[in-house]
């Protein structure tokens, strides 16, 4: 007997249509492939296939996924099916007695999820009570047929609609607490659904199981409700390790031989609905080197269509630089100002967002372009800046020979010799992780304070949890890894996470628990949010660069190597200017947001 989680894992990186394809040829006809019914005779073709891994046919009603074809098709047995398609996509399997059969001590979690999955369903499609909820993704371009492809749902308006459905089939609160379907709160005596008032999206994972759910706000007016709320990590949801939409994406993907990265749910389903079928997202934080590997498992080329304004392009090259480490090609989709994929596509139509995609340039190109554009190859400084902002791209790069052209264009377009930039990369990046590394060893421990209480990242958390509005916006521009002291960071997560918190979880270290409380308790009152904000976010990164700023200088100090003192010196030099520009630079951000908002 083989495990049923390898079969499933069997079964999610299966391309069906690749491998029935080579028994019966299809042909594509709209988003399935038809042919004559391998079952019966036939003239007119009604064996449909779906990408998605199922086929049926209209004709003698014959059904099933790839395991199945193969058994009826082929005469294999399960066993034997398996095995065949695992040798074609990688995957190693152990057979194992049945005396030796582990129960999946996730099971009950799982089963959690998918009742609470089949709850939202069916309450988007009840006439009552998903009547607004219908009509808003009506509004959207989203018709029943791509609302069942993606299970989307609504959660009722209702602190226990959820959870007395739950609890009529047996479902324990504790297993709801366990996977976030509930929030437990000290100023109630019992818990509370935690999505209410909201699409629901459900996050699977490779196998269709259902991980966890984002939802999205219907009344987005409702002072302190965040838009987006997803589902806090469990044992079986880990937001870092899968992508939104990859389970129905992948085979696309493998077919296509690129995946299309956009940054939300919407996104997502719009593109999907409008044939883009191999789009992914990242669940509501950075692309991280866990989900990029991911991506690696069925191509290589990775188009990005974030935002165009300033959070998006930080998000853009820092997305591309993951996907270049992990043996990947990213290119960057520009979109004109103002529009996501989701507004462009109900705009131009899948046409016109075909275009921009075609016009898509190299992550390494998009850069220099920009840089271009900002005139930074006028003159010596310039230029030397210019390269210090395209090292990070050529350091992250893991392909050789995409590696050798990007050096080449580099040198070609800055005047610096290949050689040098070499040198530069190989000294530079090997002693500032070597100093990195040890500095977050040094800091692992928690209970030690890193900054002074009323350093920017508390007046940032201070703001985030007196106006729960400002959650979101603050996680477009940073990510948990920005914050140094491991305390603040702790708690930033838990904010992202569960923005409707009442109390300390559990899940907080005793430390940041314990500034937790303070931060609740302080009476300050924040009049100026917004100078706040952009000050804190200026001040954040600005220590951020400070502190390599710091491990520079502890390394000029102890090498003897005058040529790694001089490029030391140098990149100390380019640091510094980007620690002084950083409060012009967001100060302007802020003013155009704040214009465009107005």
């Amino acid at each position: 007997m083989i495990p049923d989680i390898e079969v499933e894992e069997v079964r999610a990186r299966a391309d069906i249509v690749e491998i029935i394809n080579e028994i019966v040829p299809l042909k594509k006809s709209g988003q399935n492939y038809k042919a004559c019914c391998p079952f019966h005779e036939e003239k007119t073709p009604s064996f449909n296939v779906n990408p998605k891994g199922f086929y049926k046919c209209f004709g003698c009603e014959e059904s099933g996924d790839v395991f199945s074809f193969l058994m009826k098709r082929m005469g294999m047995d399960f066993v034997d099916a398996v095995k065949h398609v695992a040798q074609r996509t990688g995957v190693d399997i152990h057979e194992v007695k049945n005396d030796q059969k582990e129960e999946d001590p996730f099971r009950h979690l799982y089963d959690t999820t998918a009742f609470a999955r089949m709850f939202f369903k069916d309450s988007l499609w009840d006439q009552n009570l998903g009547n607004e909820a219908r009509s808003y993704l009506e509004q959207r371009g989203i018709d029943r047929e791509i609302a069942e492809r993606f299970s989307l749902g609504f959660a009722p308006d209702e602190w226990r609609g959820l959870r007395d459905a739950a609890s009529h089939h047996g479902i324990e609160d504790d297993t709801l607490l366990e996977v976030g379907l509930l929030i437990q709160s000290d100023n109630a005596q019992e818990p509370y659904d935690r999505f209410r008032g909201r699409i629901t999206f459900s996050i699977e994972d490779l196998g269709g199981r259902v991980l966890g759910f984002g939802g999205r706000v219907l009344n987005s007016d409702k002072e302190g409700v965040p838009k987006y709320l997803n589902s806090p990590e469990s044992p079986i949801y880990h937001k870092g390790e899968t992508l939104y939409g990859l389970s129905w994406a992948k085979n696309a993907i493998r077919r296509k031989d690129a995946a299309l990265v956009v940054e939300g749910y919407m996104d997502t389903v719009s593109l999907v609905a409008a044939g883009f079928d191999n789009t992914v997202a990242p669940l509501g934080t950075s692309l991280t080197n866990e989900q990029a590997l991911l991506l690696g498992r069925y191509t290589t080329r990775v188009y990005i269509l974030f935002d165009s304004d300033v959070a998006g392009l930080k998000a853009t090259f820092r997305a591309g630089d993951i996907l270049l480490a992990a043996g990947l090609h990213p290119s960057v989709v520009t979109l004109p100002p103002g529009e996501d994929p989701d507004t462009l596509v109900h705009k131009e139509g899948p046409e016109g967002l075909q275009s921009y995609i075609d016009q898509a340039f190299d992550v390494l190109d998009r850069k220099i372009q920009i840089l271009e554009e900002k005139d930074h190859f006028s003159g010596i400084d310039r230029t030397r800046n210019a390269v210090d902002r395209l090292l990070p791209t050529l350091r992250a790069v893991k392909d050789p020979t995409l590696r050798d052209i990007y050096i080449a264009k580099v040198s070609d377009r800055t005047g610096v010799r290949r050689d040098t930039l070499e040198e530069e990369l190989a000294r530079i990046t090997t002693a500032v992780s070597h100093s990195f590394s040890k500095s977050r060893s040094k800091s692992k421990d928690v209970s030690t304070p890193a900054l002074p209480l009323m350093g920017p990242e508390r007046e940032l958390l201070l703001l985030m949890i007196k106006d729960r509005n400002w959650i979101v916006r603050v996680g477009e521009h940073l990510g948990p890894d920005d914050f140094i002291d491991l305390r603040y960071r702790n708690i930033f997560e838990m904010l992202l996470e569960n923005p409707e918190f009442t109390h300390p979880p559990t899940g907080l270290s005793a430390a940041a628990n314990k500034i937790l409380e303070e931060l609740l308790a302080d009476p300050k009152d924040i009049s100026q949010s917004q100078r706040v904000f952009e000050e804190s976010l200026s001040k954040i990164q600005s220590m951020v660069l400070q502190k390599s700023i710091d491990e520079i200088d502890r390394l000029i100090q102890e090498t003897k190597d005058p040529e790694l003192r001089t490029e030391l010196l140098t990149e100390k030099a380019s640091l510094g200017k980007q620690r002084r520009e950083l409060v012009l630079d967001w100060s302007s951000a802020a003013r155009i947001t704040l214009k465009n908002n107005r």
